[in-house]
């Protein structure tokens, strides 16, 4: 990337029109390449929370590169296989039963998964309009954006093929929010959505880099990323305003998924680890130095996840 391109790339990350549509389509110009047709030709990606939105254009999009899809959902996943497949003909979609917010449910799956796992892509996600809690008692965004993906990552490590990834599907919202290890489970003040969801995204960048650390010297990458401003059926439950207010300027849920597929299949992104992505680009992690964790607090989020997923 020239220095040139490199402003322009830069301008449109923090004035944020990089988000939008208008973002995608100016940067398809000067991104790299895109991952080989077979690139993940007799592998097997497992993506959670596959049913609609941007997981589902995520597992259409490894399908296509020749990937045996598990989608993890929670319910009747037939409809989105089958849609999978419409989408990508040749590739094979396997439909498992994973409520990724349930403790018992991950350890249930990660137990009967069997063979090799080559991509694993932490997408689920929610974002309620009121504090709820699982039967497990573990706020639910906290659950099913932390507990349930780091769970699943430790439990799974023994599965992981030589040379395996693991992508976190994080949000832009997360530069809002500092970690907040002292609530994780959001009992202290007034509940507000957008907050708690942002909160969990910041999360699960750092458990990336920290998971990076674990794995260094296995083969293992581990990587984070968000989508832009995707049109997704998430945003348009949770947040009618925002999409009312930027519906034409949004991304389609294949554009926002791009970089997801990208990291899973393309040779650039294995020679690094641990970072946060945005259209193929290396992103920064703050923008507002008072957001920045420290070593201490970072150690407190791991030991909590591990504390509260009984590892």
């Amino acid at each position: 990337m020239s220095a040139v391109t490199r402003a322009a790339d830069t301008a449109l990350d923090r004035s944020l029109l990089g988000y939008s549509s208008l973002g995608h389509l100016l940067r398809r110009h000067w991104w790299p390449e895109d991952p080989a047709p077979d690139a993940l030709a007799g592998k097997v990606a497992v993506v959670t929370g596959a049913k609609a939105g941007l997981g589902k254009a995520t597992a259409i999009g490894l399908a296509k590169l020749g990937a045996t899809v598990r989608i993890a959902v929670r319910g009747d996943g037939e409809a989105a296989r089958a849609e999978i497949e419409r989408a990508a003909p040749a590739g094979n979609v396997v439909v498992d039963q994973c409520d990724i917010s349930l403790i018992s449910s991950v350890r249930d799956y990660a137990k009967e998964l069997d063979g090799e796992v080559d991509v694993l892509v932490h997408n689920a996600g929610v974002m309620p309009s009121e504090r709820r809690e699982t039967a497990e008692g573990n706020e639910v965004m906290l659950a099913t954006h932390v507990l349930g993906p780091h769970l699943l990552t430790e439990l799974l490590r023994p599965k992981f093929a030589d040379g395996a990834r693991v992508i976190w599907v994080s949000s832009g919202g997360m530069y809002g929010q500092p970690l907040r290890t002292d609530d994780l489970q959001y009992r202290q003040g007034e509940y507000k959505p957008a907050a708690g969801y942002a909160r969990t995204k910041r999360m699960q960048v750092i458990l990336a880099e920290l998971w990076a650390d674990e794995l260094d010297g296995s083969g293992v990458t581990v990587h984070s990323a968000h989508p832009g401003w995707a049109d997704t059926p998430g945003v348009a439950t949770s947040l009618p305003t925002f999409r009312k207010l930027t519906r034409l300027i949004l991304r389609d849920a294949e554009q926002g998924a791009d970089t997801f597929v990208w990291l899973a299949a393309a040779e650039e992104p294995g020679r690094y680890n641990g970072m946060f992505w945005h259209d193929r680009v290396q992103r920064p992690t703050y923008y507002l130095g008072k957001n920045r964790e420290t070593a201490t607090q970072r150690q407190e989020l791991w030991q909590a996840c591990g504390r509260l997923t009984g590892l």
